[in-house]
């Protein structure tokens, strides 16, 4: 159904847990009379095979959290001819920090020297090469989950080696350096070459992880012409047009890119900038599906 006046038939937000993002970018769509549904990915089956599919020339908003079902979606939908934002390649890229950090890498932005090693012994070797501390981080994961700080090498060896008897996935290792800086670090959304707000995230007292989900403290963070080209560069380097790109103020690099999220979060940076971003997220999304 097509409401008269509206820019395009439709908008798909495909979610997996309602969030507070999930349900301010429905309210945006909706306070600009735009046609939008919320749908469930654990709900859905999408026949593969469907020629004319309901899901042809639809404007799907990507907001699941799980990477596997974000980017198995992903493929199956733009597949069927949906225009997916983000689309497969940038889910492909951001949900693994090693596929990541040589897209960044190859783009010239500037990222935290790390090694990845395939084997329990490999990984050690890794560690005493990037000299301790030394931070070890899955490959695929969120929210700081089995991100450790490995101060020597009795920590190496029993983090390591715990790794070993997880799933295989596990047994792919991302060793990265412990970049010297200020207790905090810094997230930039990013809206089609625009960032468009930033948040300092203020660690823990403690504690030298910054995630949100983890207790951080949020606070506003001036848009530079140095964080802004770098930002721009780090979106396009792996193809997003809607992302949250983490950096971090190294005291010998300046500022360098941990992290670029493909289905980023937004509440504290809404909160505390005052920033609308569903709002933008939703002009933007209603651009691309008048085209």
């Amino acid at each position: 159904m097509t409401t008269e006046g509206s820019p395009f038939s439709s908008l798909i937000i495909l979610y997996d847990n309602i969030r507070w993002e999930e349900k301010a970018l429905y309210e945006a769509a909706k306070s600009k009379g735009i046609p939008v549904n919320n749908l469930n990915c654990r709900a859905v089956s999408v026949n593969l095979n469907e020629h004319g599919s309901r899901y042809e020339n639809k404007v799907v908003v990507q907001r699941c959290v799980s990477y596997f079902r974000s980017l198995h979606s992903t493929a199956a939908l733009e597949g069927l001819g949906s225009i997916v934002v983000n689309p497969l390649q940038t889910a492909t890229t951001c949900g693994n920090k090693l596929f990541a950090h040589m897209r960044l890498l190859n783009a010239g932005v500037k990222t935290p020297k790390a090694i990845s090693a395939f084997s329990g012994e490999s990984a050690i070797a890794a560690v005493e090469e990037v000299g301790y501390p030394a931070v070890i981080k899955p490959v695929v994961g969120s929210w700081g989950r089995l991100v450790a700080l490995l101060r020597d090498r009795d920590a190496a060896k029993a983090v390591i080696e715990d790794r070993m008897h997880m799933f295989p996935l596990y047994h792919v290792f991302y060793i990265e350096e412990f970049v010297k800086r200020p207790p905090r670090d810094i997230r930039a959304i990013v809206i089609d070459d625009a960032v468009v707000a930033a948040i300092y995230r203020h660690s823990v007292e403690g504690d030298w992880k910054t995630n949100m989900a983890l207790g951080g403290r949020a606070e506003r963070c001036p848009i530079s012409n140095q964080l802004e080209d770098i930002c721009i560069k780090a979106a396009r380097a792996v193809g997003g047009k809607i992302i949250g790109v983490d950096l971090m103020e190294s005291e010998e690099e300046g500022l360098i890119v941990h992290e670029v999220n493909n289905t980023t979060e937004f509440k504290n940076t809404v909160k505390v900038t005052g920033i609308d971003i569903p709002q933008l997220m939703v002009d933007y999304l209603s651009d691309i599906g008048s085209k």
